[in-house]
């Protein structure tokens, strides 16, 4: 899920070998929490703001992105933006933030990808590109475990593919693959990450017949596996029954 490697410009020219592309990796440390206070600029404003100001106390779907990446960060900024778009939730409900990893990718680079990559489909999500330092862009990386690896050869980053799901106080609730989101799993996983002040009431109880499969970076039915805990648990009851009914005739006989 996080592994998906992404070079821009022609593959045959990469120069990276095997133990390079062994560090492209996405792996939060337990209680991993992104600083809040990290400073940065909204590409569509010119503005500065911070990670806090951005993401307003909301679950937030956060995706490191090079800007000038057509191979596959396009399409997991698409990809992102309709699955959030199927969630059926109000824009305003969570916030869908953009960070670039390449730091000579301008504000304008950022616009041009969300001009060309969304559309008219912007007013429908509302996603918020920012620009960091390096400095910023190492605090963010730290703590989300995330390693992304230069290119010389082909001028590009090899990055992970994945989007970091973000509760509103900053901690990592999920981390998912933009390119296998449904609007039924983001919505879930939302509810989840905004701890009930996300979704409604029917999101809430299909939280507890589903589960969260980290290979696959999806939230799938636990029917099967609670029938089967059900029934294991009737066939004991059932047990205990009878060995109770018989230690009772035997003790009348007696």
């Amino acid at each position: 899920m996080a592994g998906a490697l992404v070079l821009t410009g022609a593959p045959a020219h990469a120069r990276l070998v095997q133990a390079d592309l062994a560090r492209v990796a996405v792996a939060p440390p337990p209680g991993a929490r992104v600083p809040l206070d990290l400073a940065a600029t909204d590409a569509r404003t010119g503005q500065a703001v911070t990670l806090g100001t951005v993401t307003a106390g909301r679950p937030v779907l956060l995706l490191p992105v090079d800007y000038t990446c057509s191979n596959v960060c396009d399409p997991m900024v698409s990809m992102s933006a309709d699955a959030l778009a199927a969630t059926d939730l109000a824009p305003d409900a969570y916030a869908l933030v953009l960070v670039g990893i390449d730091p000579r990718d301008d504000a304008a680079a950022a616009r041009r990808m969300l001009a060309e990559t969304l559309g008219g489909r912007t007013a429908a999500v509302q996603p918020q590109a920012l620009i960091v330092t390096d400095a910023a862009l190492g605090r963010l990386t730290s703590s989300l475990g995330y390693t992304a690896v230069y290119d010389a050869g082909t001028d590009s980053f090899a990055h992970p593919a994945a989007a970091v799901l973000l509760a509103g106080d900053g901690r990592v609730a999920r981390v998912l693959s933009p390119l296998a989101l449904t609007g039924r799993d983001l919505r879930l996983a939302l509810t989840e990450a905004g701890e009930g002040r996300v979704g409604g009431l029917a999101d809430r109880l299909a939280l507890l017949c589903y589960g969260y499969d980290a290979a696959r970076g999806l939230y799938t039915p636990l029917i099967q596996r609670i029938l089967t805990v059900a029934g294991i648990a009737t066939v004991l009851a059932i047990g205990g029954l009878v060995f109770g009914l018989t230690r009772l005739a035997r003790r009348r006989t007696a």
